[in-house]
């Protein structure tokens, strides 16, 4: 008689369906072999309607994402500039002191110091919550000071190429590929341990490319993908409605690509 395989090598994907009203739904669907020792007889697959699920999580994400910006905006316009004032009232407290009374000049000079401090730290914080702009363009200018701050602090080469500019006007959406940048960024450092890195972002095919090569030491073949944290990467690209491809790149390393529908060159 006939027997159903292992659960455990039913894998679930998920599908985006147009119907035929012209409207589109998101399925998730599981194929589980129909064995008779040991040969394959048929495939029973389960399809269920994950629509409403995958509405949810955007939403959620969006959310946090606002919040993130608000978070760091309060913390540029608000801390920042509080903290900008007290700075140059200090210098003025240790300009005033220095005829009469250098000691206590001094000490103003140090708290001036330690606010500046502060406020570099605040600004720091500031644009790690809200890395792009909410511009067309902000995805651009964020991947291009990605790759910039990663030279200056790991002292390799990283490079961002983008022969045309291209606009992506849905700002949730700038944030899931400028987080599936970083992601890839941070595995080609800490993982691959990676000396060049190049950021692609280009039209292909009607749609957009987001490409991050590297020449490290590539993913190992056994892996759970958890430390990697591939498994986000894909879910922030399927939110976007888009896909995501990890590779070996030629010549050793990795490329992790993602396409998505989005944006638009000028």
């Amino acid at each position: 008689s006939s027997t159903i395989e292992s659960p455990g090598s039913a894998i679930p994907a998920e599908s985006r369906v147009k119907k035929a009203d012209g409207s589109w739904i998101y399925t998730e669907g599981t194929a589980i072999n129909l064995l008779d020792n040991p040969a394959i007889q048929g495939v029973v697959i389960n399809t269920r309607d994950i629509t409403e699920r995958k509405r949810l999580e955007r939403e959620l994400l969006e959310i946090s994402a606002r919040e993130q910006r608000r978070i760091g905006q309060d913390l540029h316009d608000g801390l920042g500039q509080h903290l900008t004032g007290i700075a140059f009232l200090s210098k003025a407290l240790e300009r005033k002191l220095e005829p009469s009374s250098p000691a206590e000049a001094k000490e103003a000079s140090k708290i001036v110091t330690l606010v500046n401090q502060a406020i570099t730290r605040t600004r720091g914080l500031a644009r790690g919550l809200c890395p792009v702009g909410v511009e067309a363009s902000g995805l651009m200018s964020a991947l291009r000071e990605m790759t910039s701050n990663v030279e200056n602090v790991f002292g390799i080469s990283c490079r961002f190429e983008c022969d045309d500019d291209v606009l992506v006007y849905d700002n949730a959406a700038s944030s899931h590929l400028y987080q599936i940048a970083l992601e890839a960024v941070n595995n080609a450092l800490k993982h691959g341990k990676a000396s060049r890195i190049m950021i692609r972002l280009a039209p292909e095919n009607g749609k957009i490319t987001l490409r991050v090569a590297d020449n490290g030491l590539g993913i190992p073949k056994k892996h759970d993908g958890k430390g990697l944290g591939l498994h986000i990467m894909s879910h922030r690209a399927s939110l976007i409605d888009g896909s995501l491809e990890v590779a070996p790149n030629d010549g050793g390393g990795t490329v992790v690509t993602c396409t998505f529908p989005g944006g638009r060159t000028s």
